[in-house]
């Protein structure tokens, strides 16, 4: 798995018309990309920075999507301003499993 890492830096009085761009244009626009695992929009609302973190299934995939993830990040950059994009291999994962109902 690989991941592109995003950093921001915004207006924190602005963050309400930020927080609504991510999850009603960006989030999904996200969903849609090939390839796509999953991701993470991060902010600290005192300073305005902030990350996203989105996973995709092969690096190949990650490189595929580069141009439409410029699109997506085009639109962000009306509420704040991209200071960093990276990209990283997975190495490691870690989640908590689900508990099954009690019987």
């Amino acid at each position: 798995m690989f991941a592109r890492v995003t950093r921001y830096e915004g207006d924190p009085d602005k963050l309400e018309a930020a927080t609504k761009l991510i999850k009603e244009t960006i989030a999904p626009g996200a969903k849609r990309l090939q390839g796509f695992k999953g991701g993470y929009w991060l902010v600290d609302r005192a300073t305005g920075k902030g990350f996203s973190v989105t996973l995709f299934e092969s690096e190949a995939a990650l490189h595929a999507t580069e141009d439409d993830a410029a699109q997506l990040r085009s639109r962000a950059s009306a509420v704040a301003r991209i200071t960093a994009i990276e990209r990283y291999e997975v190495i490691a994962e870690a989640q908590v499993e689900e508990l099954a109902p009690a019987r």
